[in-house]
């Protein structure tokens, strides 16, 4: 389906809405899992996120290339500043590699520099991925928004320039595949932050000697979210009111839930809320803890510190 970028008017506005126009938009909180559609930027999609909900502040955590679509989680407010987790997090994708053809930009949108007859088994499909899962060094690609000396690598390879990259070291925890047809297979991962792959169709394509790129992608997991539970922005359009898109928010902590969390004494949250590390029951020897107090309910992240302490990170202003 062709997306079509917002220019609707914000469903049912009151009062206070129109207040909170005038102050710079609504102060909302929680996350939003979009399922963006093919053919849009992920800034595009949050700018478009943001108008449907006249909110004040808001932030995507991670691109999706424009060919892509799937799961874009959209932080607003206070959850922005735990929007780094989602960035670092696992990231499971459904793609589509078609065989025999290599494009310069590693997925259908590029010009095609190589093609080669499709005359490959299924045993020397199955040999080539084998190579790529597990810990592997990965060279980002030049259609990628990482920056040289300030500048995004996708402009400098729209220039024809292209520069040396340092190989990155990724994990590849799951990579199955299926044949759809003979040029065409169908890949499932479940890979680290900074993955790319666009470098692994084309390095695929490279052990087999056909060349490759990437037909279609589709991102289906963000750490603990997954896209099934995503909404796209035909159910966004249906809400008949700001509350029904609210409703469609889900509180900051849950795209947290793989982190032990820390019920606090109102003392120790007071300390905590003004920046001391404080003791509490419960703590794990290390690492990253999910931060409660009973009154005040979700504080933010903080981490154990060698002695036992837990000191604050990112907090929430709830408290």
């Amino acid at each position: 389906m062709q997306y079509t970028p917002i220019s609707m008017p914000l469903p049912k506005a009151d009062p206070a809405l129109k207040q909170s126009r005038r102050r710079g938009g609504r102060n909302i909180q929680g996350i939003l899992l979009l399922d963006k559609p093919v053919g849009l930027t992920s800034n595009t999609a949050l700018q478009d996120v943001k108008t449907l909900y006249k909110a004040r502040k808001a932030g995507h955590t991670g691109s999706l290339d424009p060919i892509a679509t799937g799961l874009l989680p959209i932080c607003f407010g206070e959850a922005t500043k735990i929007s780094s987790f989602f960035l670092d997090a696992d990231k499971r994708y459904r793609t589509v590699f078609t065989l025999g053809k290599s494009t310069d930009t590693g997925d259908a949108e590029g010009d095609l520099v190589f093609s080669a007859p499709v005359n490959v088994s299924d045993e020397s499909v199955e040999e080539a991925l084998a190579a790529f899962r597990g810990r592997i060094q990965q060279v980002p690609p030049m259609y990628s928004a990482i920056k040289h000396r300030g500048q995004p690598l996708y402009k400098l390879a729209r220039q024809g320039i292209e520069v040396e990259r340092k190989p990155r070291s990724v994990n590849v925890y799951q990579a199955t595949w299926r044949r759809q047809d003979s040029d065409n297979i169908e890949v499932e991962l479940h890979c680290s932050s900074g993955f790319y792959v666009r470098t692994l169709a084309h390095e695929l394509g490279e052990r087999l000697g056909c060349g490759a790129h990437v037909a279609s992608l589709r991102r289906i997991g963000v750490g603990s979210f997954t896209v099934d539970d995503a909404v796209s922005f035909e159910q966004l359009r249906r809400a008949e009111c700001i509350e029904d898109l609210d409703r469609l928010l889900i509180p900051a902590d849950e795209g947290l839930s793989d982190l032990p969390d820390v019920m606090l004494s109102a003392d120790a949250a007071y300390y905590l809320c003004r920046g001391q590390p404080v003791r509490a029951s419960g703590v794990p020897r290390s690492g990253w803890v999910r931060l409660y107090a009973k009154e005040a309910g979700f504080l933010g992240v903080g981490q154990v510190m060698a002695d036992g302490r837990v000191a604050p990170k990112r907090l929430f202003q709830t408290y």
